[in-house]
């Protein structure tokens, strides 16, 4: 009897457990429901109304398109490229100097705009507002480029500015002389139609950007800590228009950078006695340091999607979604696991996930017959926003887990603090208004920059950073980005310039509408 009593109260407890098994699921089944179809992040709170200023409209006639587009030709035309820290083409800097004063006289004449030459080749504009007590917002764009060279398959030279089927094709038309000139072209119209800020703004123009910024943007950052500025928000290159690069995704989505990666260059080194290539010991120094390099790619970082600024780009644009991708977007508390575990897949989503690994150099021999001594690899490593720069080296170390080699950080930073993307921060919405305002069709959404930018300089004098410039990008676009075959419409560059021509009057207000809340977030 014993026994069957035992028996039916493990039965019982089965029967409650199974309950209370069912009734969880049915209730996260239920949760997740109804976050399907009533969490919209990005529509929760709207702002209200906004404060009325006088706006300068944006109509540019058939001549100013044609000379804003002559500009810009001309300026991809100049071969602007920094090859190495110390192997810039200066003539070429020159060269673009004397194109700035020469297509923008108004920037350089007017009395409002204070222009300075930071490191010779750099620019700094401080553009003076009528109300001091508003704090200050800074944009920023870079004028050198990445090398380019015809062999590698362009469809025109790289530095001719070829129109092509309402393209123009060359290095910088993306990265990133159409915000270098779209911002002193919005500027020179507003100032020819009698523009007055109220806000004081700052405009730099870094020569180094493509080899860390270390001259342009830290020089001009000094120059400002010197004076004691402080500055709102600072606007840089980043992100851009995403319009059918997200698979699912109903519409187009403008994303904001609001942090971005850090970075680690790190050198392995393995060294061992020299000899003669017939008689060789079991490993030798390459065969070491490979088995090294293939523990790391073997075993990548740890996945993080969901701790950094990536869950909300999908919070925010989970309502563009379909069944059944709007259903998982929505309840990410739930399904981010399974989320990266299908991002990884493909080295551009990995990205997302977590802290890539990337070996980049491998260097080792002197002869056919000689046992190398010496062997060594770099790798570089973009950080995700959830870890921090000694993790990932702790990492590193436990990966290659051998004594014979040697593991150095050349260089790195943590990643970036995420600037706020709230309702009530100040930058991000004025961005967000003039996105909507010129694309009211396009979802707005925060975002991460897996590269870096010169705006990372510039941390300590900002209180957020943004990365964003409206360059449209469709499937095989991201490929051009220091590719080959980089190209802008001419449709999008005129709505580039028409886009900061709207930003810098939108700043203009005194603060943001009180946010009203339109329904409950769960």
């Amino acid at each position: 009897m014993t026994g069957h009593k035992t028996q039916w109260k493990l039965f019982k407890l089965f029967k409650v457990l199974l309950l209370t098994f069912i009734l969880s699921l049915t209730l996260l089944f239920l949760v997740a429901t109804v976050r399907t179809f009533t969490f919209d992040v990005s529509a929760g709170l709207h702002l209200g109304k906004w404060e009325n200023t006088n706006t300068i409209a944006p109509h540019l006639t058939p001549q100013q398109k044609k000379d804003l587009l002559a500009n810009f030709k001309a300026a991809i035309q100049i071969p602007t490229v920094a090859f190495t820290e110390t192997n810039i083409n200066t003539d070429a800097l020159r060269e673009f100097d004397a194109l700035l004063r020469r297509a923008f006289p108004k920037v350089f004449s007017s009395s409002l705009v204070k222009h300075e030459t930071i490191s010779n080749y750099s620019h700094l504009f401080t553009v003076s507002g009528t109300e001091l007590d508003l704090e200050p917002y800074m944009l920023l764009a870079h004028i050198d480029v990445v090398p380019a060279d015809e062999a590698d398959g362009w469809e025109a030279p790289p530095f001719s500015a070829k129109e092509m089927n309402g393209f123009i094709y060359g290095r910088g038309t993306i990265d990133n002389k159409q915000s270098v000139m779209g911002i002193l072209q919005a500027l020179e119209y507003l100032l020819e139609r009698g523009y007055t800020p109220r806000r004081t703004f700052y405009i730099g123009l870094g020569h180094d950007e493509e080899v860390n910024g270390l001259q342009g943007a830290v020089n001009i950052v000094k120059a400002l800590k010197s004076r004691g500025v402080k500055l709102q928000y600072v606007l840089d290159e980043g992100l851009a228009v995403l319009d059918g690069i997200i698979n699912g995704l109903d519409g187009p989505a403008a994303l904001i950078g609001v942090s971005e990666k850090g970075q680690a260059t790190v050198k392995l080194t393995v060294n061992t006695a020299p000899g003669h290539s017939s008689m060789p010991p079991r490993e030798t120094s390459i065969g070491i340091l490979a088995s090294a390099v293939r523990r790391l790619e073997e075993n990548p970082m740890p996945r993080l999607f969901g701790y950094g600024p990536e869950r909300g780009t999908f919070e925010h644009l989970a309502h563009r979604f379909g069944l059944p991708l709007r259903f998982i977007m929505s309840n990410l508390w739930l399904f981010s696991p399974l989320i990266s575990r299908v991002m990884e897949r493909k080295p551009d989503t990995n990205a997302f996930v977590r802290t890539t690994t990337a070996v980049t150099m491998f260097n080792s021999g002197v002869k056919v017959n000689v046992l190398p001594p010496h062997a060594e690899a770099f790798v570089n490593l973009r950080i995700h926003s959830a870890q921090t720069l000694q993790e990932v080296m702790d990492l590193i170390g436990s990966i290659v887990a051998d004594e014979r080699v040697k593991i150095e950080l050349v260089n790195g930073f943590d990643p970036l603090p995420i600037s706020s993307y709230d309702e009530r921060s100040f930058g991000y919405q004025i961005i967000k208004k003039t996105v909507q305002g010129m694309f009211p069709h396009v979802s707005v959404a925060p975002g991460i920059c897996v590269g870096n930018t010169d705006s990372r300089h510039y941390k300590d004098i900002a209180r957020d950073i943004y990365r964003f410039a409206p360059s449209w990008f469709k499937p095989g676009d991201p490929q051009r980005f220091h590719g080959v075959n980089e190209r802008i419409s001419i449709k999008n560059y005129e709505e580039l310039v028409l886009f900061y021509f709207h930003l810098i009057q939108n700043n203009d207000v005194r603060k943001l509408p009180s946010p009203h809340s339109s329904q409950h977030e769960l």
